[in-house]
């Protein structure tokens, strides 16, 4: 029988937490990982520029819950669009379709995946950002194959914004 790992005790000041370019768009910094938490959820900030989008997707086996810290994203949930401004939050269950863009530049969301079993595919979908590395470039293709490979992520359709492109 497997012993199940206990969750770690967490303190993390601003700025603190591994950072990584996500091909998507998007700077995270991980707050509280899988490892972290014994699989109960996965924590990170994303930190976005100006009309960064996501293709419209699901997450089949975890709830994603998005807190907006900084700026304001337009989230088309389930075919509705709704602006949502700091202070706001979003929260997809799984299996619901989703994307969102950002309407300002440094836009910052806190985004967290209850259970943390997505984390296999932000990992295989982003890499480590270390202090005066520039972000990387955007790669859908890099978003794709890691859903495919990890799982944690299924991608419906383009991004539903008239103007987006992915």
């Amino acid at each position: 029988m497997e012993t199940k790992k206990a969750a770690s005790a967490i303190v993390r000041q601003p700025g603190e937490g591994a950072r990584r370019w996500f091909f998507g768009g998007g700077m995270h910094t991980w707050k509280a990982t899988e490892e972290d938490t014994a699989g109960a959820f996965l924590l990170f900030e994303d930190e976005m520029s100006l009309n960064k989008v996501t293709p419209m997707h699901t997450h089949p086996d975890s709830d994603e819950t998005m807190y907006v810290l900084a700026g304001e994203i337009l989230m088309n949930m389930d075919g509705t669009e709704h602006r949502v401004a700091a202070g706001g939050v979003t929260i997809a269950p799984r299996g619901v379709p989703h994307a969102f863009k950002a309407l300002q530049d440094k836009t910052r969301v806190l985004c967290l995946h209850t259970p943390g079993t997505a984390q296999a595919f932000y990992d295989g979908a982003s890499e480590p950002l270390e202090p005066g590395n520039e972000p990387g470039t955007v790669n859908f293709d890099r978003i794709r194959e890691s859903g495919r490979v990890n799982g944690g992520i299924e991608i419906v359709g383009p991004p539903p914004f008239p103007e987006a492109q992915g």
